[in-house]
């Protein structure tokens, strides 16, 4: 016989059954095989709060969380589902309506009942070839968290305008084309953290155009965002064109891999930019995008380890580099660089994948101004004329440098103008059949300059 209290248990239950959310639930099936696409989109739809148990849901169209309808809203599993994109587009789509920017006077009374859609804790899988994993636009404080997203073609697009967004714990693998993709979008402080972003053929994580400000990447690790076969791309690509992009910091990372594929880079940066504020103001064709800081990261196998163009205010600073196998920095057309403590290095532990000395490694700077290299060691660089080459700049400041061991001069000078040359150890101390007779500094034309031989400069 039932009890009263089994009996109130029991008609609860089944009240808890008759709501929306949980009649939809039972719709989802999770098998792989039946489309979960209007089961997921109806589940989302009643309240906007999801936990997905454990399945692989085959989706055939977008679900879209709609924050205009729903207010605060996430999708969350424990590590155990997978959305599986059949269709084009993306798997999920995060659509709000903040236009303003992150301070709240720009706040309207719907922002912070849209605040911080999560979404977290499960795989997505493209099974199409327009299949992408999530896209964004309108939103604040948009947080993705413990995410796997592979075999799409953009991992996380994001599109229009969003505001502080974090990007966490997530592993973007194997996407043909972005693994974090930027597009075009009006979007201020970013976080991406603990991140895996490996294998996207499109590039790691990409920027291009719009208005971005206050990207902060940070302790991960990226590699092989690169296609062998397709045009260059890198694993961190900031690339002003058509927009701005600015005041980034890239820290503590692991970057690396591959130099099979043509034009790959580690970080590059393309800073000619369209802000027309500072287009009016400085009377360029185009501007010097950047206010960029690289600090504490570990670049190796690629084409370029580090390429700035066109950029300004940009510090690169207690790095490690290697297998550079065309440079592992190079600057062009830049102003307000600071080059500092770094370690351009071989490491024999790779020795090259086989391939003898084929990576060249060194440091290029042509036409910089107004700019530091200070307190680097540049060792064992290959088959150029010059382990550092600088060419064509103006009022730099070019200090207690190591340049040793490599082929060619250490330190060549051409065209260098009102700049410091001081307190540089410039040495070949290999056997003597293994040095080049080249002498370790070499200036070139030029005027106005005050230039010391340093310490040693001896072959």
């Amino acid at each position: 016989m039932n009890s009263p209290a089994r009996l109130i248990r029991i008609a609860v239950g089944l009240v808890l059954l008759a709501t929306p959310a949980a009649m939809s639930a039972q719709t989802l099936v999770g098998d792989g095989r039946a489309d979960d696409s209007a089961a997921l989109q109806k589940l989302v739809d009643a309240g906007g709060s999801v936990q997905l148990p454990k399945g692989r849901y085959r989706l055939t169209k977008t679900v879209t969380v709609d924050l205009a309808k729903l207010g605060a809203a996430g999708i969350s599993s424990d590590g155990t589902a997978t959305l599986v994109m059949e269709g084009p587009g993306p798997a999920l789509k995060v659509v709000g309506t903040h236009g303003g920017t992150a301070a709240p006077k720009s706040f309207k009374p719907e922002t912070w009942a849209q605040r911080t859609p999560l979404i977290q804790g499960f795989e997505i899988i493209g099974a199409h070839p327009g299949a992408n994993g999530i896209e964004a636009s309108g939103t604040m404080q948009l947080t993705l968290a413990r995410l796997t997203i592979r075999e799409c073609r953009h991992g996380i697009h994001l599109t229009e305008r969003n505001r502080n967004v974090v990007v966490a714990d997530c592993h973007l693998y194997r996407n043909r084309g972005v693994g974090l993709f930027l597009d075009r979008v009006n979007q201020h402080q970013t976080n991406v953290t603990g991140c895996h972003i490996s294998y996207n053929l499109g590039g790691g994580i990409v920027a291009i155009g719009g208005e971005v400000r206050n990207l902060h990447v940070g302790t991960c690790d990226i590699e092989a965002n690169h296609d062998e076969n397709g045009p260059p791309s890198a694993n961190i690509l900031l690339d002003s064109t058509g927009g701005s992009i600015a005041e980034v910091a890239v820290t503590g990372c692991t970057i690396q891999h591959t130099h099979k594929a043509p034009g790959s880079a580690n970080i590059r940066l393309l800073g000619a930019g369209t802000d027309p504020s500072l287009l009016r103001r400085e009377g360029r064709e185009h501007t010097r995008e950047g206010h960029v800081t690289i600090v504490g990261n570990v670049f190796s196998d690629v084409q370029v380890n580090v390429e700035i163009r066109q950029s300004r205010g940009v510090t690169v600073s207690a790095n490690t580099f290697w297998e550079g196998f065309d440079h592992d920095l190079l600057v062009e057309d830049s102003q307000n660089v600071v080059i500092s403590g770094n370690n351009f290095d071989r490491n024999p532990r790779y020795l090259v994948n086989g391939n003898g000395l084929a990576e060249k490694n060194g440091v290029l700077l042509r036409r910089v101004n107004d700019s530091a290299f200070s307190g680097n060691v540049v060792v064992g660089v290959r088959g150029r004329e010059a382990a550092v080459d600088v060419e064509d700049g103006a009022r730099l400041r070019i200090t207690d440098n190591s340049i040793l061991d490599s082929d060619g001069h250490a330190l060549r000078l051409t065209r260098l103008s009102r700049s410091l040359v001081s307190g540089n150890l410039l040495r070949d101390d290999r056997p003597a059949g293994g040095r080049n007779p080249a002498a370790p500094l070499l200036v070139q034309g030029g005027e106005d300059n005050r230039i010391e031989s340093g310490p040693s400069t001896a072959r």
